[in-house]
């Protein structure tokens, strides 16, 4: 896409078609993707495509399910043992005949992952979005093309956003327009966990304080930091939920008092939550968590959690400063801990008036506005950070 000639004025669509590349499954967890495109959903008939899945079917297919109004989740199914350049091929033909299948008079293309380019080469979008949530190529078995695949997405998209502050100070000299939206926070669900409730089943019978995490477990997650901050704390309950991914599960910790629960549905996770004494975000100090920045965050301070994190850029800046997080490393993580625990949450006031800004309907409400004929068009000639910090 010629990023030095602006598109001509465009009138309103009938029918406007998004297309999400993610690398995210729709039944991952349910994050940042699932969070715009379901709001998404309500501009546009929005078509989360996910990464292929490989079966033993005789011919390729998509597998497509709607989840929510105007929100349909396409999975490609494709015979074992395919090369990747076949794979590539293969993805481009199925999409292709997707994409003529669904009626349209303007396409949008939005990319959570560069490595959908391998096979989106053919599409002719009105906009193309890319929304870098993550620093990807800095993740465990990052695919070497990544950074490659990045640049070439730089020049295609019409507008960047990122996940992030880090990112965007990492990403805004590479693209005419790139624009900060940090994690929103769906208010209303997690203050669900202020109320008193029963505790769910499998989390009925840990004794009290308990100290919370939920999330994926992966490399971005200090398992040695879990388990000396639990040996040091033997009168404290630590209680994880989430999947484990990219880790052997069999290098984890455990002890009396760690508890792992598994992975959970967004919807049960304020029930949990309202049974925690604190929320912490035990990260590792790594490449892969360089630029993240912890939706688990706002989320704890929301369900009226004190939150305590390791010295993560993007939470020292946007919470520590302003009080709103106590940060520690793995010789004051402890302390900091007990801390929490003697003098509870940051005051409810103070805490909703930082989030008031904050929910996902905002952040989508600006997004969706960086996408009309008028703000593309500008896009050569102009760069602006929107700060919801």
């Amino acid at each position: 896409m010629d990023q030095s000639v602006s598109n001509p004025p465009l009138a309103p669509f009938e029918h406007p078609l998004l297309l999400c590349f993610s690398h995210l499954r729709w039944d991952f967890v349910f994050q940042r993707p699932q969070h715009l495109m379901t709001r998404a959903a309500a501009h546009y008939n929005v078509v989360f495509f996910e990464e292929p899945v490989f079966e033993p079917v005789q011919r390729p297919l998509l597998r497509r399910r709607s989840v929510a109004c105007g929100l349909e989740v396409v999975t490609p199914v494709l015979q074992n043992r395919q090369s990747a350049i076949d794979t590539d091929k293969t993805l481009a033909i199925l999409l292709d005949r997707l994409v003529s299948e669904i009626k349209h008079d303007q396409l949008v293309t939005w990319y959570y992952t560069p490595m959908a380019l391998k096979f989106t080469a053919a599409l002719h979008e009105d906009v193309c979005v890319y929304d870098c949530m993550d620093e990807l190529s800095a993740f465990k078995n990052a695919p070497p093309e990544l950074e490659r695949l990045e640049q070439q997405l730089f020049i295609k998209a019409d507008v960047v956003f990122t996940g992030g502050m880090s990112l965007y100070e990492a990403k805004r000299g590479r693209h005419p327009s790139v624009h900060a939206f940090p994690s929103g926070i769906d208010t209303a669900h997690f203050h669900q966990a202020r109320r008193p409730q029963t505790d769910p089943a499998d989390q009925q019978s840990i004794a009290h304080p308990r100290v919370g995490f939920f999330g994926v477990i992966d490399e971005r997650f200090d398992i040695d930091l879990m388990a000396r901050t639990a040996a040091a704390m033997p009168n404290v309950e630590f209680v994880t939920i989430g999947p484990v991914v990219k880790i052997d599960p069999a290098t984890l910790p455990t002890g009396p008092n760690i508890h792992w629960l598994g992975a959970k549905r967004y919807a049960e996770l304020p029930e949990y939550m309202a049974g925690w004494d604190v929320g912490w975000m035990p990260f590792a100090l790594n490449a892969a968590t360089r630029y993240i920045s912890p939706t688990k965050t706002p989320e704890f301070l929301a369900g009226g959690l004190p939150v305590v994190s390791t010295a993560i850029a993007d939470v020292v800046q946007t919470y520590g400063r302003r009080g709103l997080v106590k940060i520690a490393d793995a010789s004051s993580m402890p302390s900091a801990l007990r801390t929490a625990l003697r003098e509870g949450p940051v005051g409810m006031t103070k805490v909703d008036a930082f989030l008031s800004g904050m929910s996902w309907d905002s952040t989508w409400k600006a997004m969706h506005d960086f996408l009309t004929p008028a703000k593309i068009s500008r896009h050569a000639t102009s760069s602006r950070l929107v700060d919801h910090v």
